[in-house]
């Protein structure tokens, strides 16, 4: 499929303490929880961000949209959310999916903060990546702006060798979230403007895991 959007790409070092995942809320159940602690390998801070203009709903409304069903933005192609805890037509803390991706790629997630404008997921043991994933609106002079900012590391060697070595993984993320971006804009009732920044920020060593 050929892709129309421009996608503007930025890759730069970073530094431990200033690229830290996000701590988790006190409340949040850590049972299974694969931080980015875990993994192993360099830790990649990423932030996908888009604008839109003009777009029907609020940030607000965007965010209650999706969180009522994921997989309307969700690039099904690439992955679906299937829900295997909590109610299927909200999104609360506590709640868990598992991502079908094609490939040996599904993803059990949990979900640790809902804010009206923002959620935030947490990887859990046996997903491909060690770490947590953040998805937001948030108000425009023009309309709104869309994120989806990570803070991870490869879950085990072998995604660490397919992710960083071989590139096969991170290429599919990369087509997935920007594909989602562009959903986003859709669902809102806007227009994508600007194009698609991808800022990816690598801090080296190794995480905890084996």
């Amino acid at each position: 499929m050929w892709r129309t959007t421009p996608l503007h790409r930025r890759e730069e070092d970073g530094a431990p303490g200033e690229d830290n995942a996000l701590p988790l809320p006190d409340a949040v159940d850590r049972d299974e929880i694969q931080g980015a602690d875990d993994g192993v390998g360099p830790l990649f801070h990423r932030r996908y961000a888009a604008r839109v203009r003009e777009p029907r709903l609020s940030p607000e409304e965007l965010m209650g949209r999706l969180t009522r069903n994921l997989n309307e933005v969700a690039p099904t192609e690439f992955a679906v959310f299937q829900k295997v805890r909590g109610a299927e037509d909200t999104l609360r803390v506590g709640d868990e999916y598992v991502v079908r991706m094609p490939g040996p790629w599904d993803g059990p997630v949990r979900v640790v903060e809902v804010t009206p404008r923002s959620f935030r997921l947490a990887t859990l043991a046996g997903h491909l990546e060690a770490g947590q994933i953040e998805f937001r609106a948030a108000p425009a002079p023009d309309g709104l702006r869309f994120e989806i900012e990570s803070w991870a590391r490869s879950g085990d060697r072998l995604s660490n060798l397919l992710y960083h070595r071989l590139r096969m993984a991170k290429e599919i993320q990369f087509h997935m979230w920007t594909s989602f971006l562009e959903r986003v804009a859709k669902t809102s009732g806007g227009r994508l403007t600007g194009g698609i920044d991808v800022h990816t920020r690598r801090v080296e060593g190794d995480g905890g895991g084996a």
